[in-house]
């Protein structure tokens, strides 16, 4: 039995498939080749055992024998420490990789996900809508200069903060958020050519498609 024990939904809908936050977790274990089982919890009703390891009833966490880490940022921070595929451990290089592991949190997916909800809200044309797209564009912008000389984001090998930062990009290009901005979406496109990342999404796919088989035998 692994040690590493990722947690997410035993079920979710069609539309957030590919995208729940799981697949940040799946994809650093596949880049770092640790092994790891993964263990499920109710779409609905958390309970008092999973708002203990999550307190805002969401997913992922990982458990690594008793240590328990929820966020996915913090996570991949977590198994950083176990593998030089995801941190660095020259420190210029690592100190890189931090900062830009924190900047796809709280710069660029921070300015994204308002416009992702309400596209998904189908908010089109109104003052917030304006104001939440154009603070978007000016972010993307910034990266768009960052990415244009570029393979890696902290200008090296590839890292953790590659993981977190294509994964916020690819929520944005779901919605064609990045037709003006090419260096932007050829770095993503060369994030999901990567093999662990297709291993984390198939099998995040297949989980939720034995999910519902599992639902429709009763």
């Amino acid at each position: 039995m692994a040690d590493l024990v990722l947690h997410t939904l035993e079920w979710v809908p069609e539309l957030p498939r590919g995208y729940v936050r799981d697949i940040r977790v799946r994809w650093a274990l596949e880049e770092a080749r640790l092994p790891y089982e993964v263990a499920t919890v109710p779409f609905q009703d958390q309970s008092a055992d999973h708002l203990a390891h999550q307190p805002f009833g969401q997913v992922p966490w990982l458990t690594d024998g008793d240590v328990s880490i929820f966020e996915s940022g913090a996570i991949l921070l977590y198994l950083g420490e176990r593998s030089e595929a995801l941190l660095p451990r020259e420190p210029h290089r690592r100190a890189q990789a931090i900062e830009w592991l924190f900047a796809a949190l709280n710069s660029v997916e921070m300015a994204t996900l308002p416009q992702n909800f309400l596209e998904f809200c189908k908010d089109r044309g109104t003052p917030g809508r304006k104001f939440f797209d154009d603070f978007a564009s000016k972010r993307l912008d910034r990266m768009e200069k960052v990415l244009s000389d570029r393979e890696w984001i902290a200008g090296g090998a590839f890292s953790a903060a590659d993981i977190l930062m294509a994964d916020v990009l690819r929520l944005v290009d779901r919605s064609d958020g990045l037709s003006k901005h090419p260096a932007c979406r050829a770095y993503l496109e060369r994030a999901k050519a990567r093999p662990a990342f297709v291993k984390a999404y198939d099998d995040q796919m297949a989980h939720f498609a034995a999910a519902d088989r599992k639902r429709a035998q009763g």
